[in-house]
């Protein structure tokens, strides 16, 4: 995720006009988003299994996955966000090229 979050500062950052590469940085972008919203419902899914079962077996075992399972998911919601804003603001930026060019 890194690689694409990077990307997209870059073109951003140099109000790059290749319609082509931000389309590209854009897809990329939001294949790296629905990765983030997957892994994110699986989390969501161990965590409610950790949590309807945490009396059975190593209760203290479960309680540090669920608090591992727990922290990934707030991680993984801090990166959802962070990378859906600027998919956003590289998308206006994609438009106004596009407008732009049909000046």
């Amino acid at each position: 995720m890194t690689d694409v979050l990077d990307r997209i500062s870059a073109l951003l950052g140099a109000s790059t006009r290749d319609l082509d590469q931000i389309e590209r940085t854009l897809t990329d972008g939001y294949a790296c988003a629905l990765t983030l919203e997957a892994e994110r419902w699986r989390l969501e899914k161990r965590v409610l299994a950790l949590s309807q079962g945490i009396e059975t077996g190593d209760t203290a075992g479960k309680a540090r996955e669920l608090a591992d399972v727990a922290r990934r998911f707030e991680s993984n919601g801090g990166d959802l966000t962070k990378l859906r804003a600027l998919l956003s603001e590289l998308r206006r930026h994609a438009d106004d090229v596009r407008v732009a060019s049909l000046s």
